[in-house]
């Protein structure tokens, strides 16, 4: 296991109607003036937006709304919010909704401290040095960006889709009612339950190796996340499987199953290409590249692949093959992704073949030293292009 320094200042407001309490904890935390800052119409017509401001105005806290975040948040948005912010003497940003309005609002809270561009935090320029306050009323399941510390905007005149890395983005709060998830469709509900998997999976698949107790919760945590999906989906308003889901996309890519480990992230560079080219959902883009991931990289360490295989998804261990296990393990994901009503392919996530080179050339190099993709399994240019065709069947 190696050296790590692991710390999660978000509070936890959990369970039926925790929204209720989202005035008291912006009050607690100093807030006067807040911007409410949301996606489409939905929060309005279901009454989130309503009760928000009603917990709020019980406080005696102002507040400014500002919806509109798309899947894939753009930078116009947050360069819109940013503006509103500062001409209305904002001091605390609320996010309501899922991960693209709460990375959306994170960006917001940089940018309203910042001097220049907020997207040089993006580019890698500068990093953030400070952060207007803000918290979360979570409303799907999926990201885990309420309480992790990343963030991803899309710059929508170039379809660049960029990732920021820092303790700043850790919110203050995350109000989490199940509830609120019981109105998606079941293919927001799919996507949101393979974007946790996907997060936890990129800890799981590591290089180190004494990690025995790190593995054992990725691998639980993957098993409740798997069941309470396929519940989910059938019955969306199933109040337990909601609240697995839920609380399952925090501990996911907030690092509670992840300290101690080399993890990868190679994947999710990969589908960021995707999603800002085709606007696809991001749990659809990574149920189409993850397991073409798995099948070019499971060679490098056909062990842990069939560890995943044999202890996620039950299948026998073929000692003598183990490659067997392990490719057995990748196509019981595969089937799990098309009972949930994921695609799997390229061509169902109306990709096009010709812009494989394009998507593998733009995938951002993480590792800048050798200009490769990835942390347990770094990928040049070539594997990741390999990769997109695995996934072209």
């Amino acid at each position: 296991m190696k050296n790590f320094t692991y710390q999660v200042p978000t509070k936890f407001v959990f369970g039926r109607g925790a929204e209720n309490e989202v005035g008291r904890e912006i009050r607690a935390l100093g807030g006067k003036k807040v911007l409410i800052h949301y996606g489409g119409g939905s929060a309005v017509r279901s009454g989130l937006i309503g009760r928000v401001q009603a917990a709020l105005e019980a406080e005696g806290i102002a507040h400014v709304e500002l919806g509109g975040v798309q899947p894939n948040p753009r930078d116009t948005l947050v360069y819109q919010g940013i503006e509103l912010a500062r001409r209305e003497g904002v001091d605390f940003v609320l996010a309501v909704g899922g991960g693209s309005a709460i990375d959306s609002s994170k960006a917001i809270a940089h940018g309203i401290c910042y001097d220049g561009d907020f997207w040089d935090f993006f580019c890698r320029k500068a990093q953030p040095e400070r952060t207007t306050p803000f918290g979360v009323v979570l409303t799907m399941a999926a990201a885990g960006s309420e309480s992790s510390n990343s963030c991803v905007i899309t710059q929508a005149s170039t379809l660049t889709k960029r990732g920021l890395s820092s303790e700043l983005n850790r919110p203050k709060f995350a109000i989490m009612n199940p509830e609120l998830a019981m109105t998606l469709p079941p293919y927001q509900i799919a996507c949101g339950a393979t974007d946790i998997l996907a997060h936890i999976m990129e800890r799981y698949f590591t290089c180190e190796k004494e990690v025995d107790l790190t593995d054992r919760l990725c691998e639980g945590a993957m098993q409740a996340v798997i069941r309470a999906a396929r519940i989910a989906v059938r019955n969306p308003k199933d109040y337990d499987a909601q609240a697995q889901l839920m609380w399952g996309s925090t501990i996911a890519h907030n690092d509670t199953v992840g300290v101690g480990r080399v993890s990868d992230f190679g994947s999710h560079q990969i589908e960021h290409e995707l999603s800002a080219l085709y606007d696809v959902a991001h749990g659809a883009g990574l149920a189409v590249v993850f397991p073409a991931w798995m099948r070019y990289q499971m060679h490098k360490d056909v062990m842990r692949f069939a560890q995943f295989a044999v202890r996620v998804y039950r299948c026998d261990m073929d000692f003598e093959h183990p490659e067997r296990t392990a490719l057995a393990g990748i196509e019981a994901h595969e089937a799990f992704l098309k009972d949930i009503g994921m695609p799997i392919t390229l061509k169902e996530l109306g990709a096009r073949t010709e812009d494989i080179p394009a998507l593998a050339a733009k995938t951002k190099k993480t590792n800048l030293a050798d200009q490769t993709t990835g942390g347990a399994f770094p990928m040049k240019t070539e594997d990741i292009e390999a990769i997109l065709r695995i996934a072209d069947r």
